[in-house]
């Protein structure tokens, strides 16, 4: 139940970000020639590109475990990573050693990541610097207005589509984002999703919401639920189809979005995670140059809040509405902490009592 409504989620985030280009058009009046484009890039790539359906489906298999991480490529990660995780659930605590492992190297690669991360704002300015150089100051005005897309993007389905699932399930959206606020301010400081996930669990046990549901529904959405990342995908893809003057016909939009129904999941809510999902989406779309991503890699970090908090939001209402689904969830607790919770965060979440004494003459 959780993966369908995840998909779901998915592809109404793709049309949301198709609707959203579409209207705005932030990409055209560019006129960028796709031949102007750093062509080292794009032949790096597209070397790579597999050439239709069969062959992109099998190019998902790796040649051998450790290759598919030589040659950095996600969707092969990612499908290895599936197997494995069927086989630790398998052997149970025979892998906790190698579960361990994982965890112990994850951590050493986000502290170097985080090194990384403090050059980013020089690579970002040499990056607006070089789209302002070679394609004029007035590039400026079209990569706003593909912010101010994206972030409308964002807001209409929180808002519309997210709220609308809530009232389905006799909750209130805003009750619910007000409940979790200091995770959602720590989500747009970091750009990541990552740093809230064992708060998240917490607090959505306290809002009565089972304990094996909520371990289970939440870290999968971390993958399979990252809506930012799906609206981002779409609205990035479209605006270098149109600042290169591409038309795309409707199947080929219709492909692109089955594509990225694939490269979007599996991007863990890391910072530059998404940037790295769309250069796996165009080196799989011909009719895209992989090279275009050089026009949108210097506001990349200005959208990655935007991308990390939707995600957050929409795994956090998906958790909830699963557990009422399985008979999981007391709905008197979910209501009277929606209600009063934002007063008792932190006094419950530091208390061994499960429920206030109020909630319970409740």
């Amino acid at each position: 139940k959780a993966m369908g409504l995840f998909y779901v989620l998915t592809i109404l985030a793709l049309l949301t970000g198709v609707v959203a280009v579409e209207l705005m058009q932030p990409g055209s009046g560019m006129a960028i020639d796709p031949k102007t484009l750093d062509a080292s890039v794009a032949a790096k790539f597209s070397s790579k590109a597999p050439q239709g359906f069969t062959e992109f489906v099998l190019h998902i298999i790796p040649g051998s475990f450790f290759g598919a991480f030589a040659e950095g490529e996600v969707l092969p990660v990612l499908l290895l990573s599936v197997l494995c995780g069927f086989g630790l659930t398998r052997i149970g605590r025979a892998g906790q050693v190698v579960g361990e492992a994982i965890d112990s190297f994850a951590q050493m690669l986000f502290a170097a990541f985080g090194f990384i991360m403090r050059l980013a704002p020089v690579g970002a300015f040499g990056a607006m610097a070089f789209t302002v150089g070679r394609y004029g100051i007035k590039s400026i005005g079209s990569l706003g207005l593909l912010m101010a897309t994206f972030y409308l993007a964002c807001g209409f389905f929180v808002v519309v589509v997210l709220g609308v699932l809530c009232r389905l399930h006799g909750f209130r959206l805003w009750q619910l984002l007000r409940y979790i606020r200091e995770e959602l301010l720590v989500v747009l400081g970091t750009s990541s999703s990552e740093p809230v996930l064992p708060r998240l669990l917490q607090k959505l046990e306290r809002l009565g919401c089972k304990k094996g549901v909520v371990g289970l529904v939440l870290p999968t959405g971390y993958s399979f639920n990252l809506d930012g990342t799906a609206i981002y995908l779409t609205l990035a893809s479209l605006f270098i189809a149109q600042a290169c003057n591409i038309h795309l016909s409707p199947g080929q939009i219709a492909a692109m979005l089955g594509v990225m129904l694939l490269t979007s999941k599996g991007a863990a809510g890391v910072t530059g995670s998404g940037f790295v999902a769309l250069v796996a989406t165009l080196t799989v779309m011909p009719d895209l140059p992989v090279a275009g991503v050089a026009l949108i890699v210097g506001i990349d970090r200005f959208m990655s809040e935007a991308r990390a908090l939707t995600s957050t939001m929409s795994n956090a209402v998906a958790c909830v509405v699963v557990s009422i689904w399985e008979q999981a969830c007391d709905r008197q607790v979910l209501a009277y902490e929606l209600d009063q919770g934002y007063v008792h965060t932190e006094e419950v979440l530091e208390s061994d009592d499960p429920l206030p004494a109020q909630a319970r003459r409740c």
